[in-house]
């Protein structure tokens, strides 16, 4: 199906959406969507195709896709309607984040975060940037929905608490992520030829961060069974058949835990010599874990790890005429927001 009829369909959907909203409170019954994002050439279309059972080869996401699926419940009654959503460039599109979420859909909305265990030196920056620009986003949205529906907020709460049974005792030392989670970990036929102490962090690194977002947190890889353990996970989002219960946290095996069923004391403490530990000065726990991280697993730098999110600063576009030219216009523009603001100061200052 060609890209622009797909985006034609989300505008639509989106818009009858909100002339929806206007009416009653936003939620469409038989309606979810699935939000994925993750590392570059992570895996997440060949996931989202396996998952609509489309035998198709994956192509690569220039921005941000939009497809759909169906399930049917039953003889005469309208079928389940799942929208997939996918961020393509890694990092380097966050501003995109904020078009499918939307008070409309954020009630019935799952964020699926993608992470490529065959590069762990971007997992952590990846994985923090991503989280970090979609928490912030969605942190907007429930101000904003908490105005018009102060209910529809208590309950998205509620809900995410119940992953959690009361008695846990971790409840008061874990911040759930305000909408549902999951963190699949890619490429692990890959992963599995790691050292053993790097996947030992790598793993309780990454089960860490699934427990305090309340996150269920798996591996898979092109395996036909992991393969078919996530479009399990995926469904369950999508069109909310029954979680799995099953836990595997052995870190020779692919990892396997659902939210909730995880806990501090089984991860333990962050994989460092004790005497170590007071060398790392942390503010907070998931501070300390990457700090451990990424002693072992140290980020590129910035000039190679930074996405470039403006073009005319490409280095592949370069033209020497050009680039004078908008660095002279830069510098033009800075000199004028420095008066500018003097000549406000001395505004305030006269009145």
């Amino acid at each position: 199906m060609p890209s622009e009829t797909l985006w034609e369909i989300a505008k639509a959907e989106v818009e009858r959406r909100g002339s929806n909203g206007s009416e009653g409170d936003g939620v469409e019954t038989g309606e979810k969507s699935v939000f994925f994002i993750g590392s570059k050439n992570g895996g997440k279309t060949t996931i989202i195709l396996r998952c609509l059972d489309r035998d198709e080869p994956p192509k690569p996401t220039l921005a941000l896709e939009y497809t759909y699926g169906r399930r049917a419940k039953g003889h005469n009654i309208p079928k389940d309607i799942a929208h997939f959503w996918e961020l393509g460039g890694g990092t380097s599109l966050l501003d995109l984040i904020s078009i499918p979420i939307t008070s409309d859909t954020l009630r019935t909305f799952s964020i699926v975060l993608v992470l490529d265990l065959s590069k762990p030196n971007d997992l952590w920056p990846t994985m923090e940037n991503l989280l970090h620009a979609t928490k912030l986003h969605v942190d907007k949205v429930i101000m904003k929905l908490g105005k018009k529906n102060a209910k529809a907020v208590s309950e998205m709460r509620q809900k995410i608490w119940s992953n959690m049974q009361k008695d846990h005792p971790d409840r008061e030392l874990i911040d759930p992520f305000p909408i549902p989670l999951v963190i699949i970990g890619s490429k692990y036929d890959i992963f599995q030829d790691f050292d053993s102490e790097k996947r030992k962090v790598i793993c309780k690194t990454l089960r860490f961060v699934a427990h305090y977002y309340g996150a269920s947190l798996m591996f898979t890889s092109k395996s036909e069974a992991l393969l078919l353990k996530i479009r399990g996970v995926i469904n369950q989002l999508a069109f909310g058949i029954d979680k799995s219960k099953s836990t595997c946290v052995d870190q020779n095996k692919p990892l396997f835990v659902t939210a909730g069923l995880d806990s501090l004391s089984q991860i333990g403490s962050p994989p460092v010599p004790d005497n170590d530990i007071g060398k790392l000065h942390a503010h907070s726990p998931m501070e300390l874990w990457k700090k451990v991280y990424e002693k072992l697993f140290p980020p590129k730098s910035i000039n190679t790890l930074k996405d470039v999110k403006d073009p005319a600063r490409d280095p592949q576009y370069a033209e020497s005429e050009v680039d004078e030219m908008r660095i002279q216009k830069d510098q033009e523009l800075e000199q004028y927001k420095r008066s500018s603001s003097k000549s406000w100061k001395q505004m305030e200052l006269d009145s």
